[in-house]
């Protein structure tokens, strides 16, 4: 008989992979690992073995619209009932999260809840030589109504688990945007579960920090569900990022569309480089009949010394489907593009730039928080300023 060790259990696809919250359950991992090995391990100053440096009690603050009825927000102990709903980690590193923190920072809209106002959820970082563990779990109950916008910022060593439970027909957006400075090093664990006709927007935004990877894991808790998933990132010399997330269909009926787009510039003089890897899987269990989805990664390279991974993955055990299809690519300026504005007698470095704001504004314009639009648009525009187009 084969013994089943820890994270080395066999599974058939990749929404059944092991799970669990106790980091001791899963082995250190090595770079030839899957799920690691696009990752410089020695980057993640000890998240992924357990020898980080020296823990401190994490940051974050909630804030929600003076007068605002129906929302609670407050603390849960990691064992409640509650906490335990969306899912468990799926590596070390989301584990040892788990395992270090004390308590999860809450946050609950009420059924039949309209919240008109962004709930702001803001994280904050007190230096790269800490250590800080989070969780956050936000909760709709039915028919509830909500946008959050979760900010990370200033420097850290950081690493959480943030959970988004959606009751039936309770419709979510919300906005992670990684505003770190260079220093940081954030590994993020996002686990979302969609009740019956449930909507859920989620945008991820990467422009700060070292090294970033945000994991997010979606699985459907009902019939007609809705999700989106969208990311835009712009990763600089000496920046890693990472997006590797899930959309795992097991009800039928249900719909999933994910659009990320990426930049990224290097500098040939430096021994680093500007990289960014996405991995993109959707699965489509036998029993998730009528399932429409689409995936697609575009990455824009302006520079040499840069270097973009996109790996598109379909598992599909079901005929009965309308749609399924993924994309992904990586490449340089459309020279047939930059022709036509040239042509026009826009100048080269402009007609550059403004293909480069096309690029991101596809994916801007999706996002429905008019400041976060603001701020990521002009964010595109400082890095621009950084750019030889």
């Amino acid at each position: 008989m084969t013994e089943i060790v820890k994270n080395g259990t066999p599974h058939d696809t990749k929404g059944d992979v092991f799970t669990s919250y106790n980091v001791d359950d899963f082995d250190v991992p090595g770079g030839r690992d899957e799920i690691w090995r696009f990752i410089s391990l020695r980057a993640l100053r000890g998240l992924h073995n357990g020898k980080f440096p020296e823990q401190t009690a994490p940051d974050i603050t909630v804030t929600v619209a003076d007068g605002q009825e129906g929302v609670e927000v407050g603390t849960l102990a990691k064992d409640d009932e509650r906490a335990l709903r969306a899912g468990a980690p799926a590596d070390r590193v989301a584990a040892q999260a788990w395992t270090s923190m004390d308590e999860l920072t809450y946050v609950n809209v009420a059924r039949d809840t309209e919240v008109d106002t962004p709930v702001h959820i803001d994280v904050t970082g007190h230096g790269a030589d800490k250590t800080a563990f989070g969780g956050i779990l936000v909760e709709l109950g039915s028919h509830a109504k909500a946008t959050v916008v979760l900010r990370y910022q200033g420097s850290a060593t950081y690493a959480d688990n943030v959970q988004y439970v959606l009751g039936d027909g309770a419709k979510l957006t919300v906005v992670t945007d990684a505003d770190w400075e260079d220093d940081t090093v954030h590994l993020s664990n996002h686990q979302a579960l969609i009740g019956r006709d449930a909507d859920l927007h989620h945008s991820v935004a990467t422009f700060g920090g070292q090294v970033v990877r945000v994991v997010p894991r979606v699985r459907f808790g009902g019939q007609g569900g809705n999700v989106e998933m969208l990311g835009v990132y712009f990763a600089d010399d000496g920046q890693y990022f990472e997006n590797r997330l899930l959309v795992d269909h097991s009800e039928p009926n249900c719909t999933s569309n994910v659009l990320y787009k990426g930049a990224l510039q290097g500098d040939t003089e430096t021994r680093t480089e500007a990289r960014t890897c996405w991995v993109g899987d959707v699965l489509i269990r036998a029993k998730a009949s009528n399932t429409d989805t689409y995936e697609a990664n575009r990455n824009l390279v302006l520079s040499e010394g840069a270097r973009a991974d996109a790996i598109p993955n379909l598992e599909i055990e079901t005929g009965d489907i309308p749609g399924a299809g993924h994309a992904a690519t990586v490449g340089r300026f459309d020279d047939m593009h930059l022709f036509y504005l040239m042509s026009r007698g826009i100048p080269e470095a402009e007609a550059r730039r403004l293909i480069v704001h096309g690029f991101f504004t596809e994916v801007i314009n999706k996002i429905p928080v008019e400041s976060v639009r603001e701020e990521l648009e002009n964010r595109v525009e400082d890095e621009l300023e950084k750019v030889v187009l």
